[in-house]
């Protein structure tokens, strides 16, 4: 049936709109229908949450931001634990908190500090860099070999190679949008191979003490922690570092953004791990020895999940990381006290169990409010559903029957009114 067919037009004195060429307008005129929506609109002004939730990518997950309350409660059961913990080490050891005990402490937090941070960083892009424990020890192990040569010129050394492997990483796992866990393990392997060099352990030669510095070294550590904390949670720097983070199908790219934004944190995080090999070894009693590094991945990883970070990217808290690190370091400090032997690898493997469970807090709990459900604001039509547009027309007209419309003349009513 065409559109010019006699059943779709009527007489041009019945057009309420002149220039409509004698097609009939959908309502009569004076039907309030046609204008309620744009009259309730304008009476009914648009909440900011909404205005807000406008400016997201629709493909970047829900709209709205993050809630941070489950972060805050996490943070201080950390707090309580941490504080726990040194109560109990305080009263088995006094002198746990004492002159070049506690300083040692204090480096020994730092290191795994950094090790945590560059973890959680990656862990917010959306691609946890696994080698960041055997990129540590290989730093150990060249401060080692070359620390009489100067701290700096050892440790400038070791940064900018660990910078220059964390550049190759970060753009192979940006470029190929491959899984950054994937990746990194690939790159932990290589660095293994340079250690593997050393059959023994190595003496530290120099005599740099970290431990003179021992305050403003953690103190640096947690600065740097806190103040990416504070700018992770802003929602458009949130939602920027963890674009890599997948939302649909993971083999998606995520954009232009997403792919500089993750390789930087990447290559930012190997030096992190070379300044935390540099202290390892300084603030060590005895020679460096050629491990593999993976313990203190499993602890830099468990820490930064400890912390609140999502392990699918993304959500985190803000002072979590230097909470879970001081804990962890007091309990390692209180187990060797207790005289427990508990091995550092279940430390970390309790950790990282610890803090998935956490992630499922924080995914479930820390999810936006998203705006869409909100209503309030919207005309009388909010509740109403569009009919499914198809992708063709059909010429002709399903067959309809007429039974009903006979049945319904044909009355008895009808019958005495027509008498």
């Amino acid at each position: 049936m065409a559109y010019d067919d006699s059943i779709y037009r009527r007489r041009d004195s019945d057009t309420t709109d002149p220039g409509m060429t004698g097609y009939r307008s959908e309502f009569p005129v004076g039907d309030f229908r046609d204008t309620d929506y744009a009259e309730t609109a304008q009476r009914r002004p648009v909440p900011p949450a909404v205005l807000d939730d406008v400016f997201d990518d629709p493909a970047h997950g829900d709209p709205g931001r993050d809630r941070m309350a489950v972060h805050v409660i996490w943070e201080i059961l950390l707090l309580l634990a941490a504080g726990g913990v040194a109560f109990l080490l305080q009263r088995l050891d006094a002198d746990a908190f004492k002159g070049a005990r506690l300083e040692t402490l204090l480096v020994s937090a730092a290191a795994l500090g950094l090790l945590a941070v560059g973890t959680g960083l990656t862990l917010r892009a959306g691609a946890v860099n696994l080698a960041l424990g055997p990129v540590a020890v290989a730093a150990a192990l060249h401060f080692a070999e070359n620390g009489d040569r100067g701290v700096a010129n050892a440790l400038g050394s070791a940064a900018l190679g660990a910078l220059a492997l964390g550049v190759v990483l970060g753009l192979f796992v940006a470029v190929f949008h491959v899984p950054g866990w994937a990746a990194s393990l690939a790159a932990a392997l290589v660095v293994l191979v340079f250690i593997e060099q050393r059959g023994a352990p190595v003496d530290v030669q120099g005599a740099y003490e970290p431990t003179d510095h021992a305050i403003i070294i953690f103190g640096g550590f947690a600065a740097v922690a806190v103040l990416g904390g504070v700018f992770g949670s802003i929602k458009a720097v949130r939602r920027a570092v963890g674009r890599f983070r997948p939302v649909a199908d993971p083999a998606r790219r995520r954009g232009t953004v997403a792919a500089v934004l993750t390789a930087g944190l990447i290559a930012l995080s190997m030096p992190m791990a070379a300044v935390a090999g540099v202290l390892i070894a300084a603030v060590g009693s005895g020679p460096v020895a050629p491990t593999t590094g993976f313990e203190w991945t499993g602890l830099a990883l468990g820490a930064a999940l400890l912390a609140g970070t999502s392990a699918y990217g993304r959500r985190g808290g803000v002072v979590g990381t230097v909470l879970t690190v001081v804990l962890i370091t007091l309990f390692i400090e209180y187990q060797r006290a207790r005289a427990w032997d508990i091995s550092v690898l279940a430390i970390a493997a309790g950790a990282i169990v610890i803090g998935l469970l956490a992630t499922r807090l924080v995914e479930t709990f820390g999810r936006p409010k998203s705006a869409v459900s909100d209503t309030s604001w919207r005309g009388p039509t909010a509740g109403r559903t569009s009919p499914e547009i198809t992708d063709s027309w059909s010429a002709t007209l399903p067959a309809q029957s007429t039974d009903g419309r006979n049945e319904q003349w044909d009355t008895e009513r009808w019958r005495d009114n027509g008498r």
